[in-house]
């Protein structure tokens, strides 16, 4: 008999009322045995769109959260300074809003930042943790780097930044053969608030989660595109080295968007990591 998993979606308060929307797919209450539960947090001025090649994949295997991060999308556009834990806390009042007292945390490049932070501060939540096309720290040009891309973006607008973005996305290959997908993407990045995206970028910036890995002790996945010119493999060879009971994994010739890219080997990987769990 195939299982049926409903979709809705909704708006939960922040610890500081804003808005964070998501979208849940969940099998019928009473479904026996319970179904894993994974919780996915999307790249940098995107939304949770994102994962829509990854989604399907999962759903019939797990109950499955996606959310727009603060700033992005549909939710609230503050206007503040934002740090990784402000966005983990996020996510805390988000699951507590669903019901969910813990789940397998996946996230992707700025989400996979989120998803260590996430980690770091309630350890006790995280059944397991998937850090895609990530980082713990971008280096010591970073602070200056992302504000210079920041800054950009506030004086040419975040159409100067399209092409940048694109390549740096998917590889030729897949933008030639799945134009519509990445443009789909490209437009949730053009709609965002520059405000917003240049307090991410400064977040990002400023992030050093290197201090949270040593305390991880639920199992982890690494995964990282081999073409990924933002968070190259040695970022992740480097989370994979500090962190307990991780694997790593280099997915051949792709980029920094992996769920974008190949939305089949990442639900594999962390349909692995819940089996690990």
């Amino acid at each position: 008999m195939t299982l049926s998993v409903a979709s809705s979606s909704g708006s939960a308060a922040a610890a500081d009322e804003a808005s964070i929307a998501y979208t849940l797919h969940e099998a019928a209450r009473g479904v026996t045995p319970a179904r894993p539960r994974i919780a996915l947090i999307h790249s940098l001025a995107l939304d949770r769109s994102f994962w829509d090649g990854v989604v399907p994949r999962l759903t019939p295997h797990a109950d499955v959260l996606t959310y727009d991060c603060r700033g992005h999308g549909q939710s609230a556009r503050v206007k503040m300074a934002y740090t990784p834990e402000l966005f983990a806390g996020d996510l805390a009042n988000l699951l507590d809003h669903v019901h969910w007292p813990r789940a397998v945390i996946a996230g992707c490049s700025m989400g996979g930042c989120i998803a260590q932070a996430f980690a770091g501060v309630y350890p006790d939540r995280v059944e397991g943790l998937a850090v895609i096309d990530s980082t713990a720290w971008y280096g010591p040009t970073a602070r200056e780097d992302w504000r210079e891309r920041a800054a950009t973006a506030a004086t040419r607008g975040l159409a100067a930044l399209s092409t940048f973005q694109a390549t740096r996305w998917v590889s030729e290959r897949f933008l030639e053969a799945h134009l519509e997908i990445v443009r789909k993407n490209m437009d949730v990045f053009l709609a965002n608030d520059v405000d917003c995206y240049r307090a991410t970028c400064e977040m990002l910036g400023d992030a050093d989660l290197r201090h949270y890995h040593a305390a991880m002790r639920m199992p982890i996945s690494v995964v990282v595109g081999e073409e990924d010119y933002a968070t190259p493999v040695a970022m992740s060879e480097q989370i994979h080295k500090a962190v307990p009971h991780s694997t790593l994994s280099v997915l051949p010739k792709v980029r920094h968007l992996t769920p974008i890219e190949c939305p089949e080997l990442i639900a594999e990987k962390i349909l692995a990591l819940v089996k690990r769990v």
